[in-house]
């Protein structure tokens, strides 16, 4: 087999530079007491460039057919996590075609260094999928490109009593047999790793509160601990509509899975947390705070390439502290400054416009990109401030951006050079000082 793309260097082995998905379709049948999966995967798509090849990323799962356009292509191959189409006729720039593919297996998460494992994983009693950065082939055919947005429709057949959650809005339910088939519809383009579908016996429970809707769903053992943590999400996402613009999607869930988990799980539209962050102490707060802002920043504004990782993760932290003051915590200038002190205790070799894939997931990308962002609040006043988040949003939202996007439209809305302090924070490695 010739050499195969990557699209992305920290991610080595995923993503096809020379196509781009229009939108996925995505049918599933899971057997949970075998963790089997069945799929059937229709991925619409324009070729970025010309080409006579067409590679998907789909890990571990076994192929059982594939056309395109309706008709088996020359020939296709399927090794090393990267399913390959020889095309009977080559595609020009610009053409549309239709990939369908069939398969099955018993999924699991996937391997990558230095990322370690993410994908599709089995609970105590359901699954979760961690999508960030490379799980999404562990449970469909995907250009596994960061910058790669499509639309989805996503529908999962699983046992009952069972609830299935995945991203964008509901739009059916439908039991048949043994099973229950869920449907879901992702309008708004999206990222593949942000794709998921989490599994679980879990209790829907609706927010009472005006506007966007907010859904939990939680285990019903939980459900007498949901508002500690969670109780604050509508006037949270009231302060960030407020802070950073309409929230973009058309609605808002947080999954609870029966199991704890180490860290939370930030997807297209809903987050999901274990029962671990139902304490209402300040550490799991904030993280409730942190996802819900990377609805924001993550899912509707996307990075274009891995290496700008800082416009997710660290506006994301800087949401937790604009939290922290509107919430009756801590004031955000409190927040920076000790996160400041702790900083300049550690490394100095992180460049944090260009981490590397090691350290992509590194505190000090979170804090750094956070303390930017507060250097920058200082800099130009809170009115210019809040004007450059809001314009941010509003002009990229469903889109992909660089870190020079951000640098540029900054000056734009400031109407002054920042150039030095972008230079400072970003593209040099000692700690500034805040302004």
């Amino acid at each position: 087999m010739s050499s195969l793309p990557t699209a992305d260097p920290y991610l080595p082995g995923h993503g096809d530079p020379s196509w781009g998905a229009t939108h996925y379709e995505l049918d599933l049948d899971y057997d949970l007491a075998a963790n089997r999966l069945a799929g059937t995967a229709v991925v619409r798509a324009v070729a970025e460039q010309d080409t006579d090849r067409v590679v998907l990323d789909l890990a571990y799962l076994q192929v059982q057919k594939v056309t395109v356009d309706g008709r088996p292509p020359a020939k296709w191959a399927h090794r090393d996590h990267r399913l390959v189409l020889t095309l009977k006729r080559a595609l020009r720039a610009g053409e549309a075609f239709t990939v369908q593919v069939k398969y099955a297996g018993r999924p699991r998460p996937l391997v990558l260094a230095p990322h370690g494992d993410a994908g599709w994983e089995e609970l105590s009693d359901g699954v979760i999928v961690a999508g960030q950065p490379h799980g999404a082939p562990s449970w469909f055919p995907c250009n596994d490109r960061p910058d790669d947005k499509a639309p989805y429709a996503i529908s999962v057949t699983v046992a009952h009593n069972y609830t299935v959650v995945s991203n964008g809005l509901l739009v059916g339910r439908t039991r048949r047999g043994s099973g229950e088939t869920w449907r879901y519809e992702q309008d708004e383009p999206m990222s593949t790793y942000l794709a998921t579908v989490q599994i679980g016996r879990y209790r829907l429970v609706e927010d009472e509160g005006e506007g966007t809707p907010i859904l939990g769903a939680v285990p019903e053992s939980a459900l007498a601990g949901y508002t500690r943590s969670f109780g604050r999400q509508r006037e949270m996402l009231d302060y960030f509509t407020e802070a950073f613009g309409p929230y973009p999607f058309g609605r808002y869930t947080a999954v609870v899975t029966d199991d704890a988990l180490e860290i939370p799980l930030e997807s297209q539209s809903l987050s999901t947390f274990g029962r671990n962050y139902l304490t209402g102490r300040w550490e799991e707060v904030r993280l409730v705070a942190h996802e819900l802002a990377h609805q924001w920043f993550g899912n509707a504004v996307t990075l274009r390439a891995w290496k700008d990782i800082w416009l997710h993760e660290g506006f994301a932290c800087y949401a937790e502290w604009l939290w922290s003051e509107a919430g009756g915590h801590e004031s955000c200038d409190v927040q920076a400054r000790r996160h400041h002190a702790r900083l300049d205790r550690l490394g100095k070799d992180l460049l944090l416009a260009d981490p590397g894939p090691a350290l992509m997931f590194d505190d000090r990308v979170y804090k750094r990109g956070a303390l930017t962002l507060h250097a920058l609040r200082l800099t130009v006043g809170d009115e210019t401030f809040f004007r450059v988040l809001r314009t941010w949003v509003a002009r990229h939202e469903g889109g992909t951006v660089t870190t020079a996007d951000f640098e540029a439209l900054a000056a734009e809305v400031a109407g002054r050079d920042l150039g030095e302090l972008f230079e400072a924070w970003l593209h040099r490695l000692p700690l500034p000082a805040l302004p």
